[in-house]
């Protein structure tokens, strides 16, 4: 291995050492932050308003969750590419309403959550977090 090429490696070590540092040390933060009683209070509250307003708009908004579970065990994607980009798979939510309905309708997001339960949330986070 030439010179160029062992400091050229070096320095993707070195890169590699600290990009998974910061993150080591971010996941740690977050943890933390998370674990603070205040932090959990705060999100059991918005958890249960959530779970409470999915419920009160269950009954308008359940032909969007039929449309979406039908499109899914049919492999029919066109309903699919159609529905909210609003998707929080991280945390076990898919909004189920069409594309656009936060602007033109100002709908919240609507589905259910990871255990099968209506949920509606507002805002938006990348599937990627």
């Amino acid at each position: 291995m030439t010179a160029p090429e062992e400091e050229r490696r070096v320095q993707e070590a070195v890169r590699r050492h600290a990009r998974t540092r910061t993150f080591t040390e971010a996941e740690d933060v977050i943890s933390f932050v998370l674990s603070d009683p205040g932090v959990q209070e705060a999100r059991g509250r918005v958890e249960a308003s959530e779970t409470e307003l999915g419920m009160e708009l269950c009954a308008r908004l359940q032909p969007f969750q039929d449309r979406y579970d039908q499109a899914v065990a049919e492999g029919d994607a066109a309903p699919l590419i159609g529905a909210c980009a609003g998707k929080h798979g991280r945390w076990g939510r898919i909004c189920v309403l069409s594309d656009g309905h936060e602007t033109s309708e100002e709908e919240p997001h609507w589905g259910r959550n990871s255990e099968g339960r209506p949920i509606a949330w507002v805002g938006s986070a990348p599937d990627d977090w």
